[in-house]
């Protein structure tokens, strides 16, 4: 039990996996701080092309 323990605590994947979550959530914050208020309006042009693309493709 006690080795389980040791080696539980000195594996380092987990660490890694929270050191991009928080660099993404980094990135993230800076995009939307940078260009946030450009952000909605080409969302909105993305859901409108998307959109018309799926009303408008031909039935199989």
């Amino acid at each position: 039990m006690n080795t389980s323990i040791r080696k539980f605590l000195a594996e380092e994947d987990g660490i890694t996996a929270l050191e991009y979550g928080i660099l993404a959530a980094i990135v993230a914050a800076a995009v939307v701080a940078v260009f946030g208020k450009q952000l909605g309006p080409l969302f909105d042009s993305i859901f409108t092309k998307l959109t018309t693309a799926v009303n408008t493709a031909p039935t199989p």
